[in-house]
């Protein structure tokens, strides 16, 4: 029998490329839709695109009738709240992915401090686990509530994660500087977002402050078995969808083009999401639109003696919902890759 899978706040941009994901999964199927702004609208009104693929009716959130009706519940709603939500499925024994930011840093006073909202579920914290697969895959497996990463986060953390495991980057010296499509800022309406504002124009934004940044110092530390600072700096790409982040650090020793490379071919050998180039070839975020891959580019600059890798992720797939559902699969034993293989669009 397919698992029962909910979604809480699915009509946003996460909420939807859910929808497209596990419409084809055949493991899977969808019990509930909520949301705030669409309640009884068939979902397909709300997104045409998936005319045909979802018979489903989007319903005003009743939380004990949809973590009953489910096995799965994924949660796509804006940081602080997602602990009841969370709290109800942990009494009920349901598994629950969380998109948002409420399970990803394992100190309370950390996430209040960032994110200026009493954390109502502390208790949780050690029970949930960083949904990173590639770095977390076995802890995964035997969770409950899995903290589904931040899409910047995942491209860095992804980007350092050999240089650091091994000690070879000088952790006083990693800037990671990022860009992001549109979609990252959500559906709701911004005048930062506007058409207006964004088309043909290019900025930095919340220099120093971004939330995305003690989650990325968390699990860099982590990696590199101390805990340091980095900087930070996303910026807002006229783009719809992807992430690029390129990241630089100095190398603590000296390294070559092709051992740096042979390095990292090793480190993610099997993963099927993670796609190491070729020398001579760096990551462009249309290479893995639609996809759940990363893609990583590396580049010794023996001048300075520091390495500059680069890596490209669509935000809404594995920087969102389709590395939920890779979380899902390993929760449930399904084939990791299931619903999520396959080239992306291109141009």
């Amino acid at each position: 029998m397919p698992v029962k899978v909910s979604i809480i706040g699915a009509t946003g941009y996460a909420g939807a490329e859910l929808v497209r994901i596990l419409s084809r999964h055949p493991d899977a199927e969808l019990a509930a839709l909520t949301t705030q702004s669409y309640a009884g609208k068939p979902f397909w009104e709300v997104y045409p695109h998936l005319y045909g693929y979802t018979s489903l009716v989007c319903e005003e959130m009743d939380l004990a009738r949809v973590i009953e009706a489910s096995d799965v519940v994924f949660i796509a709603l804006p940081h602080g709240h997602a602990m009841p939500v969370a709290l109800e499925a942990g009494r009920r024994g349901k598994k629950v992915v969380d998109l948002g930011a409420d399970f990803r840093l394992s100190d309370y006073k950390v996430y209040e401090q960032w994110y200026k909202v009493e954390h109502a579920a502390r208790e949780l914290l050690a029970e949930a686990v960083y949904g990173l697969p590639e770095l977390n895959r076995e802890k995964i497996k035997s969770a409950w509530l899995v903290a589904n990463p931040g899409c910047y986060p995942t491209s860095a953390i992804l980007a350092l994660a050999p240089l650091l495991k091994n000690n070879l980057a000088d952790t006083g010296t990693i800037i990671i500087d990022s860009k992001s499509g549109v979609s990252g800022a959500g559906r709701g309406l911004s005048l930062n977002t506007h058409f207006g504002e964004v088309n043909e124009n290019f900025r930095a934004y919340n220099v120093g402050v971004h939330r995305h940044t003690p989650e990325i110092e968390q699990e860099l530390g982590r990696l590199a078995g101390q805990a340091f600072t980095v900087s930070f700096t996303p910026h807002l790409l006229p783009i719809t969808r992807g992430i690029l982040s390129t990241v630089y650090a100095r190398l603590t020793s000296p390294l070559s083009q092709a051992e740096a490379l042979e390095l990292y071919r090793g480190f993610y050998r099997g993963e099927s999401f993670i796609r190491v180039l070729p020398q001579g070839f760096l990551p462009q975020t249309k290479w893995v639109s639609g996809t759940n891959h990363c893609d990583i580019g590396l580049t010794v600059d023996q001048r300075t003696g520091r390495v500059v890798v680069t890596a490209a992720i669509d935000n809404l797939v594995k920087g969102a919902a389709g590395q939920a559902v890779q979380n899902m699969n390993l929760l449930c034993g399904f084939a990791e890759d299931t619903a999520l293989a396959g080239p992306g669009l291109y141009p």
